[in-house]
């Protein structure tokens, strides 16, 4: 397994990493049986870096992970989250806490769903704008220094927040939405995260399951499932997307690999410090994305890519209204 270094001087972890919140929450049925095996088959194939959250269920992924952990504990660089205040009645409205007393509790709670004595990445979810980012990362500071925490990470921060916390204590992973649909990072963030050597972790680098080429028709998600109040798999925004994603099916017809492959081998292609975590419950799935490490774009493919996905390109908004307003810009 190729690995890439969390960070500046941080641990080794797979070049691809694993999330598992599509195997809890927002993406349809769940199947417990099916995503032990794919978390199991993932540790065998040297796959170390797995990446959950408090508010994935709420709570039923971290609780889904400690029977792995339970089992296999040293062999995975674990992540989690905490910040996002969710409630199951009424999932359309969320907000975010970054208060220090809240960064605790988190923690605590998360140790005890996960059944481990620490946590070797642990993330704000999302930035609390009526916290100074001080407040926040000096309290996660105080859970290095007590042993709950090894390394820091922030997810969906702006370049001038990440700098502010950076000078408080390391940051070794900034956790965005990255891929060849979202290049959102790229205006700012990502030399923000070169500035303070601070690993940029990609989530959804797949476009939410749209770059695999498998998604047709909204109609192929489950009536539960997250995308269907997504602006980009709705209406026309869907038939321009899809537009997109056949020129990416077409290269990697060309190249003799999966649309898959292809997007992930041109996120790593970024740098180093990438480290995407394309999430999936199937087995099937995870091998064929690890075959993106064997993937290598010339100059001219990764040029191709940028020109079919270049600014500008991608029809409509990431997220509906709500988890756009959760953002730091």
């Amino acid at each position: 397994m190729q690995k890439r270094t969390l960070g500046r001087n941080g641990p080794q972890v797979s070049a691809l990493g694993l999330g598992c919140m599509v195997m809890s929450a927002f993406y349809g049925p769940r199947d417990e049986a099916e995503s032990l095996a794919t978390l199991n088959a993932a540790l065998d194939l040297g796959v170390n870096f797995l990446d959950t959250a408090d508010m994935y269920g709420p709570y039923t992924n971290e609780a889904l992970l400690s029977k792995l952990l339970a089992r296999r504990r040293g062999e995975v660089v674990l992540a989690t989250k905490f910040g996002i205040v969710y409630d199951p009645a009424q999932p359309e409205k969320r907000g975010v806490n970054g208060r220090p007393e809240y960064v605790r509790a988190s923690c605590e709670a998360s140790l005890k769903r996960l059944g481990v004595d620490h946590i070797d990445l642990y993330y704000q979810h999302r930035v609390d704008p009526t916290v100074p980012i001080e407040e926040t990362v000096g309290a996660m500071a105080d859970l290095v220094k007590a042993g709950k925490a090894r390394y820091l990470g922030l997810s969906e921060a702006s370049a001038s927040t990440l700098r502010r916390a950076a000078a408080v204590h390391p940051i070794h992973a900034l956790q965005s939405e990255y891929s060849l649909w979202t290049r959102d990072p790229e205006d700012g963030v990502l030399a923000a995260c070169r500035e303070t050597g601070t690993s940029l972790v990609a989530y959804s680098p797949l476009g939410r399951g749209f770059l695999t080429g498998a998604i047709k028709s909204p109609d192929d998600f489950a009536a539960d499932d997250y995308r269907r109040t997504s602006p980009r798999f709705q209406g026309e925004n869907f038939q321009r997307n899809l537009q997109l994603v056949d020129k990416v099916k077409a290269l990697a017809a060309d190249k003799g690999c999966s649309p898959s492959q292809m997007a992930l081998a041109w996120l790593l292609a970024q740098g180093e410090d990438i480290i995407p975590i394309p999430g999936t419950r199937k087995e099937a799935n995870l091998r064929d994305n690890l075959g993106a490490l064997n993937v290598a774009l010339t100059a001219e493919d990764l040029a191709m890519l940028d020109a079919v996905f270049a600014a500008g390109q991608v029809s409509g908004e990431r997220y509906p209204g709500m988890g756009m307003t959760l953002l730091n810009g």
